[in-house]
């Protein structure tokens, strides 16, 4: 059965049709940019307008980061930088890498370092970190910002081929068009004899650093060219047609990927490139260059950059080549000479893999040329945080609702299992975590966190793995528990039901540490559901105002040696100090302050009304708390909350229980299930406090 067309049918597409409407979102002018072609003449006319073009891997590499723009921060009296870069904002943030800012500022660095030709242009940059800590990821990163930045003005490179019309088609193979097969940099044309001079003349000197020579297949044409012209090389260009370089992974063009296999399935040529059999016959020898397909990782990789995935996982028979393209910028295809490249090599490996490294002496000649980046786990909660909300937030979780401080729980028991127990007595690993997190600690200042930092020796490369939190986050999410809603105990349970089977661990110590710091992330997630209650319950404005207004006539009265008026009896009484006390004391004011303390607000209240202000409760923090902390004390106990524990609830206990369940869907995110679930666990606290008075 034969298929018909429209065509077949007598019509035609419509003007406007579909293809129409595709067609012209296509943007043709970008698309002619992108694949400009022109003589060499042309090509050093540009060169000549921007030498950038000419750059070499490194130096590219480290304007594109450069290129997203950087941030300027203070840590504990540290000058940070924050590259925007690896913020992936120009994705939606999709490989974004968090809280790493000082080992991505030693990455930064060496590709400055190597931009500028110090000497690191030779080593292999090894980032080295424990699982997960995103060491693939910003690998994933540079390849990718490289090809997008290939595709920018300021990031354009070009590259060449080779023109054979006529009987000149036999020099490669019958072809008219021959493509430098490793997208070698065009003034690579211009012999290294006199290449110093024409830069000179051409007044790039200062500007352009071009080293190497052509590869063995476009040294061939080129030296048959010459030797047809009798050496005029102004000639030779004449078949040289410049054309424009984007970068693709996917296309194997400036960017590759190397991942160890079986060794029986692999061997060096998938670096270096390896023999065309059916090519031998066409020009008669397999050391012929032209029979040769230079499409190694190396050679695709060249004007850009290669990643050694798992890199010390490599035999010894890659680690030749590998130190040849390090050192030596060079590598060594079979039967042919020593071949130039240029390109940023990076790998990552983990633990235990380096520790392999350190014990090998074979491998002393990789250590001494590889540049180690540690890139360590996230020490800081709110950092740590951003990963899991990258991946579990509303607009990828439907019909399931988290509950708030969920991912943070998670996330802080992720950071504790990294951090050293401190050496100082009077501080816990809890406390440490908010020292880190940016939290204030009476008697702590900047140097001390600075301290803290520089006595640990693996901190951030030891504990749980994101990776970890993630699945369990994910079981919670599909389990049928929760009506709808993941609350943080049953990610904690998870957590800990995880770590009796969890590969990684088989250290049983280590095991009954990170659950005892489970213990410490639910005494701290009941400290803070606590305080959220409370405030839920105290959040009744006009009852504080009416508080405050009580507590400031009586102070006032106290102060001024006076009586308060009583406004429902109207007669004059003393001042009511078990209500003043009772509000000072939730603050910890001692009793030598307690007067001190009143003629201080008194005062404040003074200076107020002489500026011609009115006293609000709400801008001195610590009589705003005090005003919260008494307020709750007595709706609590209006409200009856441990009543919640018991099956049965009065109308109006009810009632005021769904305002205060209100206000925290409303102003703290809850959900109907976790603002009950919440209120019916601080009701079990009060409950277990009474129980015990």
């Amino acid at each position: 059965m034969a298929y018909r067309t429209p065509a077949d049918e007598g019509s035609a597409l419509p003007e406007g049709g579909a293809i129409a409407k595709v067609a012209a979102l296509q943007n043709i002018r970008e698309y002619r940019e992108l694949h400009w072609e022109g003589s060499f003449e042309e090509y050093l006319e540009i060169v000549r307008k921007n030498p950038k073009v000419a750059r070499t891997s490194f130096q590219r590499v480290y304007d594109m980061v450069l290129s997203y723009g950087q941030d300027e921060y203070i840590d504990n009296k540290k000058k940070l930088v924050r590259y925007n870069f690896f913020k992936d904002e120009q994705h939606g943030g999709k490989d974004a890498v968090y809280g790493l800012d000082v080992a991505l500022m030693k990455l930064v660095s060496v590709l400055k370092s190597a931009a500028q030709r110090y000497g690191t242009e030779k080593r292999v940059i090894l980032l080295h970190g424990p699982v997960g800590s995103s060491k693939s990821t910003i690998a994933r990163l540079l390849k990718k910002g490289l090809e997008e930045y290939s595709r920018t003005p300021e990031g354009a490179l070009y590259t060449y081929y080779w023109h054979l019309p006529g009987e000149l088609a036999t020099l490669a193979g019958g072809q008219e068009t021959f493509p430098c097969p490793m997208h070698e940099e065009p003034l690579k044309l211009i012999p290294r004899d006199w290449r110093d001079k024409a830069f000179k003349e051409l007044g790039l000197a200062a500007e352009i650093y071009v080293e190497g020579d052509l590869n063995p297949a476009c040294r061939l044409i080129f030296a048959e060219l010459m030797t047809r012209y009798s050496g005029d090389w102004a000639k030779v260009m004449q078949h040289i047609k410049v054309r424009r370089l984007i970068l693709s992974e996917q296309d194997r063009r400036g960017i590759g990927t190397f991942q160890p296999k079986d060794e029986k399935n692999q061997d060096s040529t998938e670096l270096t490139g390896d023999i065309n059999y059916r090519k031998i016959a066409e020009f008669g020898s397999d050391s012929d260059p032209r029979a040769f397909n230079f499409d190694g990782e190396f050679n695709i990789a060249n004007r850009g950059i290669i990643e050694f995935v798992e890199i010390l996982k490599l035999d010894v028979a890659f680690l030749y080549d590998l130190l040849g393209a390090t050192q030596e910028h060079r590598i060594k295809p079979k039967k042919f000479a020593q071949t130039d490249i240029d390109e940023v090599i990076l790998g990552h490996t983990n633990e235990a893999e380096y520790k392999k490294l350190l014990s090998n002496e074979f491998m002393e000649a990789l250590r001494d040329r590889t540049v180690k980046i540690d890139i360590p786990y996230i020490t800081r909660v709110a950092e740590e945080v951003k990963i899991y909300k990258k991946d579990y937030n509303p607009l990828r979780i439907r019909g399931k609702h988290i509950a708030p401080h969920t991912l943070e729980m998670a996330a802080l028991w992720g950071v504790l299992t990294r951090l050293e127990d401190p050496k100082k007595h009077n501080l816990t690993l809890l406390q440490k975590a908010k020292l880190y997190d940016g939290k204030t600690l009476p008697g702590f200042t900047q140097d001390n966190i600075k301290e803290l930092r520089k006595e640990t020796a693996r901190e951030g490369l030891d504990g749980i793995s994101p990776r970890y939190i993630q699945d369990k986050v994910s079981n919670a999410l599909v389990s049928d528990k929760g009506e709808g809603c993941v609350n943080p105990f049953m990610v904690m349970n998870e957590l800990e039901s995880g770590l009796r089977h969890h590969s990684l661990l088989t250290n049983e110590d280590h095991k009954k540490r990170f659950q005892e710091l489970l213990t410490v992330v639910k005494q701290e997630y009941e400290d803070i559901v606590k305080n959220e209650v409370q405030r839920a319950i105290s959040a009744d404005e006009d009852a504080i105002a009416k508080l405050c207004a009580n507590y400031i006539d009586n102070i006032k009265a106290f102060t001024q040696r006076e009586k308060v008026k009583n406004r429902y009896t109207g007669q004059d009484e003393e001042p009511d100090e078990r209500l003043m006390r009772s509000i000072e004391d939730k603050i910890d004011i001692p009793e030598s302050r307690k007067e001190d303390f009143r003629r201080e607000i008194m005062n404040y209240i003074g200076a107020l009304a002489i500026e011609g202000r009115q006293f609000d409760y709400r801008t001195n923090e610590r009589l705003h708390k005090a005003l919260e902390l008494k307020l709750f004390e007595d709706q609590k106990d209006s409200i009856k909350l441990t009543t919640l524990v018991s099956a049965v609830v009065d109308r109006d206990t009810q009632e005021k229980i769904d305002v205060v369940k209100n206000r925290m869907i409303r102003n703290y995110g809850y959900c109907e299930v976790c603002s009950t679930d919440v209120l019916n666990f601080v009701a079990s606290i009060f409950a277990r406090g009474d129980a015990k008075q």
